[in-house]
């Protein structure tokens, strides 16, 4: 039964990769690829710079972190919200980081644009790693407050509350997280700016040891700051062995090896995850610690190219494992809310395990059958040209690319009058009639991938619908891997 399940799979692909080859040029994908880093401008946190492009953002949070005797001014913003979350923004840094890592060779003039947007990022997680001796600032603002409000961030008036993680408090997943961040941003300034690349590593492993020594959730510690927004769903043991793989990735320091090593079996390794997102690093840890064993044979992560492999015919119709879902057209379909974030992880990992296979001439084994790193470039295509407009819908879900897409985005600062055409305050309770109006956003919030269409591939263009209208920074991250790999095919 092997060969005719093989060739089901490769002409599956194929058909996939002739039906779609002329919906996009690399041209279109540089032009979205352009315009998905451009979206973290405005997402940004702290005084602006001279040449920011997204001309209507001003200014914001420019005290954040003063009344607690810290400075936490910058960062992003990680949603149609005006509050700092730790836990995502850090995640969405590791995703920057890792798409210029893996496909910055892809990204030609926009490779500046992307070191600009992570360094935003990095910057800002310097600065919560190292105010405090055993600490780590994990959020600006109170979600509660601020989502009574709807106001765009150059009036914010909501409590610019402050909240660390400590000994006594512990946070393992954040922590552990941002220790990623900063060990996966070092890779990128490695040979442009040593000495910042230096900084950033030994500040990921001082923050690792805190996250390792200190054990405990976040949502734990911060209760009802934390959760329902952004809660540690899946714990903190992932985190620790994704931060470790990434501080291995980062060092080659042996000790990281030995840490993964012993463990591993108590972190995730044994177990088949078939979701990646912000809360659950599972299958991006696999995927990473697989590139050691398909490039140097590292006979300890053997099991986690196994497990890699069963991630991604989890995701392949007509392989044996095969279980994810997909709306009728063609969209692999998670969760009802934000469903774009899977898409677009999973479509990263698509694509950055193709590479580690292909480089080493390597196979996905499902089941007797195997797939082709040709295969799992079809399906990441597939992903891609959905959400740039190739959907029953014909709705391209990056605002501002191709002829239609959503105009009603869930954004504070997108959805309210700019302080450059309305230079007076618009209040908190003032700001609802924003929301509420039928009329477009008066500002491009450029380059932003939205939540997505619903299972049937529905999609409702409503301001006030935020499962399906609302941007966020982790959305994109992975995305503007994907897209750089596309933009540098011919």
């Amino acid at each position: 039964m092997a060969a005719p399940i093989t060739m089901l799979i490769l002409c599956t692909s194929f058909l996939s990769l002739s039906l779609l080859s002329t919906a996009f040029t690399s041209r279109d994908y540089a032009d979205a690829l352009d315009k998905s880093i451009l979206f973290f401008e405005g997402q940004r946190s702290g005084p602006l710079p001279s040449n920011q492009r997204l001309k209507w953002r001003g200014n914001s949070g420019l005290s954040d972190g003063a009344s607690y005797h810290v400075d936490l001014v910058g960062g992003y913003y990680d949603a149609g919200d005006n509050v700092k979350f730790g836990l995502p923004m850090a995640f969405t840094t590791t995703m920057l980081a890792w798409s210029v890592i893996e496909f910055g060779g892809s990204m030609h003039s926009q490779i500046g644009n992307a070191k600009t947007a992570l360094r935003w990022a990095t910057d800002y997680l310097l600065k919560a790693a190292t105010a405090t001796p055993d600490s780590l600032y994990v959020q600006v603002g109170d979600p509660n407050m601020d989502h009574k409000c709807w106001e765009r961030p150059e009036d914010m008036d909501t409590p610019r509350n402050v909240y660390k993680v400590s000994a006594q408090n512990p946070g393992s997943d954040v922590a552990a997280e941002t220790a990623a961040a900063l060990a996966a941003a070092s890779i990128v300034f490695k040979d442009s700016d040593p000495s910042y690349s230096a900084k950033l590593l030994q500040t990921a492993k001082n923050v690792f040891d805190f996250a390792d020594k200190y054990r405990g959730s976040y949502s734990d510690s911060l209760n009802s700051v934390v959760c329902p927004f952004y809660c540690s769903y899946s714990g903190y043991q992932d985190e620790l062995l994704w931060g470790a793989s990434w501080m291995h990735r980062a060092t080659q320091d042996s000790s990281y090896l030995s840490y993964i090593q012993s463990n591993g079996h108590t972190m995730g390794s044994d177990n088949d995850d078939f979701s990646f997102s912000w809360d659950d690093k599972r299958a991006g840890t696999k995927v990473l610690l697989s590139k050691d064993f398909l490039e140097k044979s590292t006979s300890e992560f053997q099991l986690y190219k196994s497990h890699s492999d069963n991630y991604i015919c989890s995701l392949i119709p007509g392989s044996s494992g095969f279980q994810a879902q997909y709306t009728p057209g063609g969209l692999l379909y998670k969760a009802s809310e934000s469903n774009l974030q899977y898409v677009t992880t999973t479509t990263f990992l698509l694509l950055t395990y193709a590479k580690y296979l292909s480089t080493n001439g390597g196979v996905v084994t499902c089941g007797t059958s195997t797939v082709t790193a040709e295969s799992l470039i079809a399906q990441a295509k597939k992903q891609v040209d959905y959400i740039l407009g190739d959907n029953p819908a014909k709705m391209s879900y990056m605002v501002g690319f191709g002829e239609r897409y959503p105009q009603h985005v869930h954004h504070r600062g997108s959805s309210v009058p700019s302080i450059k055409a309305h230079p007076d305050r618009i209040n908190c309770n003032n700001g609802f009639q924003y929301l509420y109006a039928n009329s477009p956003n008066p500002n491009v919030l450029a380059g932003a991938v939205i939540g997505g269409p619903d299972s049937k591939d529905n999609f409702a263009d409503d301001r006030n619908n935020y499962q399906q209208s609302e941007p966020a920074t982790y959305i994109n991250a992975p995305f503007v891997g994907a897209l750089a790999f596309f933009s540098g095919k011919a």
